[in-house]
Order: structure tokens, then sequence, then C-alpha cells
């Protein structure tokens, strides 16, 4: 069963344009005083906040994290020498030793 419900979170609900109302849902719960079992029961009480709070980090950091390679994926801005030479950071060089037959 557990692997159907991850599969199912992870094809269905874990998808960007849903990011942004998981973690806002998962805010107004665990800061709502509303709760699926209260908290003054010892340990249940808190199982489903702690599951709650473990897929606010996990969105929250998931997001974090793509916002991080988004960055390091960004192409660097090229000099006006390598725009004058025809140069592009894209341009594949290939280095021969070139030898002289006779």
């Amino acid at each position: 069963m557990k692997d159907s419900i991850s599969g199912w979170y992870r094809n269905v609900i874990r998808n960007p344009k849903y990011r942004w109302w998981i973690i806002g849902g998962s805010l107004l719960y665990l800061l709502s005083p509303f709760d699926i079992s209260p908290d003054f029961i010892p340990v249940v009480g808190w199982i489903d906040d702690g599951l709650i709070a473990t897929l606010l980090i996990a969105e929250l950091s998931t997001w974090a994290l793509e916002r991080l390679k988004g960055r390091k994926d960004e192409e660097p801005a090229q000099t006006a020498d390598a725009a004058s030479s025809g140069f592009t950071p894209d341009t594949k060089t290939v280095d021969v030793n070139a030898v002289s037959a006779e």
C-alpha cells in the first residue's frame, strides 16, 4: 500500500504547479487549532502534525534545490572579446597536433 500512495503522490501531487497549494495547506493545518487527532492524546496526537511538517519540509527543500539548480544552469554572460571573435561558450573546439607527412 505504501508504494501505491507514494507513487500516486510522486506522480500527481508532487507536480510543481501544486507545490504552493501543498505548502499553503500544510502551513494552514499546522497553524490551525483543528487537528485530525487532538494533540492532548500523547504521541498519537503528534503523529499527524509530524507527517504534515515532514511534507512541508520536503516540499520547501525540493523548491529550494530546484531554484539553486536553476541558478547553476544559467549561462554566464559573454565577454566583449569573446563576442567580437565569434566564439560562444557553446562552440566545441578540437586541439589537433598536426604533423607534416612527406
